[in-house]
């Protein structure tokens, strides 16, 4: 009988040993056996905790969620204001947060990504999570656009971090975040200022 209290630490060594091994192998060569005998367990508690691989994959990707949403709220909440472009830069720190761009985090989040066109329960988080992106954007750009106007704007921000993101994830050479913000906020202020000037 296993140990009360340990199901969390196993499932977190899980997930940590799955971001491992895509690192070093990708999804497609990641065996349940590999993942196991990395997070020190038998190859049955991925079984017992996650029905599988496909299971473990979408626990892994909401942990990496859950961090992404974690910094969002800090970089937020550490906020004195409630301006739409303070909130707005917050939220595209976050998205190029340490926490987003180790290369153990950016091969989970490129295999989620192919693999969401093939599982259901994997699209559905995918969507959620793009939906999230798009509703919060849109929600500051609203402070100071009319809808016609922070509806694309909130397009055209979501597509320039996922963009950017994607292009440095891709990159043979380390991913330059403090570029990709600065293009981001650049973004930011031009739909701002330009809708405060119009």
């Amino acid at each position: 009988m296993p140990k009360v209290g340990m199901e969390p630490i196993r499932r977190q060594q899980l997930i940590d040993a799955t971001m491992a091994i895509i690192d070093e192998a990708g999804l497609a060569d990641s065996t349940i056996m590999q993942i196991s005998r990395r997070a020190g367990v038998s190859a049955g508690i991925i079984s017992h905790y996650f029905g599988g691989k496909d299971g473990l994959l979408e626990a892994t990707m909401r942990h990496i969620l859950g961090d992404l949403g974690k910094s969002v709220a800090r970089r937020r909440q550490a906020l004195n204001s409630n301006d739409a472009k303070a909130h707005l830069y917050a939220i595209v720190e976050s998205n190029f947060d340490r926490s987003q761009v180790s290369q153990a985090v950016m091969k989970t989040w490129l295999a989620f990504w192919t693999t969401s066109m093939h599982k259901p329960n994997l699209q559905r988080l995918q969507r959620v999570n793009d939906r999230r992106l798009y509703s919060n954007i849109s929600h500051q750009f609203r402070k100071h656009l009319p809808p016609a106007q922070a509806r694309p704007a909130a397009q055209g921000l979501a597509a320039l971090i996922d963009g950017l993101w994607l292009r440095g994830a891709l990159a043979p050479e380390k991913f330059d975040t403090s570029n990709a913000v600065a293009l981001a906020r650049r973004y930011i202020d031009e739909q701002l200022d330009g809708g405060n000037t119009a």
